[in-house]
């Protein structure tokens, strides 16, 4: 029975799903928004609002904890001394998700998954 689990598959396997969404959460820190699939961008929406919420407390901890999660050194950096100070104030809602439409090629839905100023 699928009652009460409510984590996205994404048609993938656990590994696979969990490359994908810190690749997507990496791209969404270092870019600032970034056009997916709307099922990704729904999935990747939490881990993003997760790790804005982490780099708000400027310590070792955190940077630690945002190391497992994010892929490249200057996201972790970014996060910590741009992004944190940038919503310190804000009590989440860090993202936003804007529908673009419909793929040309198989018509999945295109969303762009951007960081609110």
């Amino acid at each position: 029975m699928k009652h009460r689990k409510k984590q996205i598959v994404l048609d993938r396997n656990a590994e696979a799903r969990k490359a994908l969404l810190r690749g997507l959460a990496t791209s969404v820190i270092l870019y600032e928004n970034v056009n997916t699939t709307l099922a990704k961008a729904k999935a990747v929406r939490p881990v993003v609002e997760k790790l804005i919420t982490t780099g708000k407390r400027k310590s070792l901890n955190a940077r630690r904890q945002l190391m497992k999660t994010l892929m490249l050194e200057n996201a972790v950096n970014k996060t910590l001394e741009e992004l944190g100070p940038r919503y310190a104030t804000r009590p989440g809602g860090y993202t936003r998700i804007i529908k673009l439409g419909r793929r040309k090629g198989d018509g999945a839905e295109i969303a762009q998954i951007q960081l609110v100023k």
